[in-house]
């Protein structure tokens, strides 16, 4: 891997079967009666967070706390970001205090890479989402739990070769989308993007994906179908008539997901809204994943973490072993 994460776009095969394979091995940690290892002892992990989070913040805190790191949380509000102080600035105070590893997420599309490339910190960096352009740990906790769904308990060393999967909704404007069309990509996967005319970016034309304006013609033959939220927060304009018109045509409910193969699962990266882009009944039932995902992207980001700061040995090889007596 690199020493930064900041696209998907930048994980190569290998490299993405190397975070599945050791998000594995980090999710039997979640399994021991004391959740934690000692590989990351020592450590200072800081999460810099430029916009409201739940979920991606407490699960980089998780994951690092696992690991035995110590974690500093960063919120822009109620910090000197408020009144004023530049990107450069707070890196310049991290790296003062020692960051090991920043996790930022910023409403700025490329910050992360400039906190990267500026030399302003000598410690890794973790893109936790930034403006409309990557969200590379949401992509790859999405297909590790495509990969545990769909390829099974052999999944080890396993890609996603031949699968099928379909994004639906504000691709415009979701990071989500861009990074897995990028890593499902890479894994082997098919992918489809559903969207009203008005949702779809410029130049997707280039990304290595299909494009459909009908969610119903691609139901049939999808092994997975993410739906994603419509990012009101950054629309400047109308992009469809009406939420009913909207929910008509690209919202799943009970009688569309009936139209999937009986394997397939139902995604949502959060927050979902229901009613709108996914009914109660489908966000409820078996099929979808959403608090799978959550759970996995503690998973994830352990390994993503561990990978970077830890070394390329087994993951849990560190860990104390197990006698009678710890169990």
């Amino acid at each position: 891997m690199k020493r930064h994460l900041i696209s998907a776009a930048d994980l190569t095969r290998d490299d993405a079967v190397l975070i599945l394979d050791t998000a594995e091995e980090m999710a039997r940690v979640a399994d021991r009666p004391i959740k934690k290892l000692p590989t990351l002892r020592g450590r200072t992990v800081v999460n810099l967070f430029f916009e409201d989070s739940t979920r991606t913040r407490i699960s980089f805190e998780a994951a690092a706390k696992r690991l035995s790191a110590d974690v500093i949380n960063f919120s822009a509000k109620g910090s000197s970001v408020s009144k004023g102080e530049s990107l450069k600035d707070t890196a310049l105070t991290l790296e003062a205090m020692g960051a090991d590893a920043v996790v930022i997420r910023h409403g700025a599309s490329g910050a992360p890479y400039r906190l990267a490339t500026s030399g302003w910190i000598d410690g890794a960096v973790v893109n936790a989402g930034d403006g409309t352009h990557e969200h590379p740990t949401q992509a790859l906790l999405d297909a590790f739990t495509m990969r545990r769904r769909l390829v099974g308990a052999d999944a080890l060393g396993r890609d996603l070769d031949g699968r099928r999967i379909t994004i639906v909704g504000d691709i415009l404007h979701s990071r989500v989308a861009r990074s897995n069309v990028h890593l499902l990509t890479t894994l082997g996967a098919h992918v489809t993007l559903v969207a009203p005319p008005t949702l779809v970016p410029v130049g997707v034309e280039k990304w290595p994906c299909d494009v459909s304006y009908s969610l119903d013609n691609v139901l049939a033959t999808s092994d997975a179908v993410m739906m994603l939220r419509v990012q009101r927060e950054r629309m400047n304009a109308a992009y469809f008539p009406t939420e009913r018109e909207y929910s008509r045509r690209y919202g799943l409910d009970g009688e569309r997901m009936a139209k999937m193969p009986e394997h397939a699962i139902v995604m949502h990266p959060g927050p979902m809204v229901r009613g709108m882009e996914i009914t109660a009944e489908v966000a409820d039932s078996d099929r979808c994943t959403v608090v799978e995902q959550v759970a996995n992207g503690v998973s994830i980001r352990m390994a993503v973490l561990y990978l970077l700061l830890g070394g390329s040995d087994t993951a849990l090889s560190a860990a104390p072993a197990r006698t009678e007596e710890n169990k």
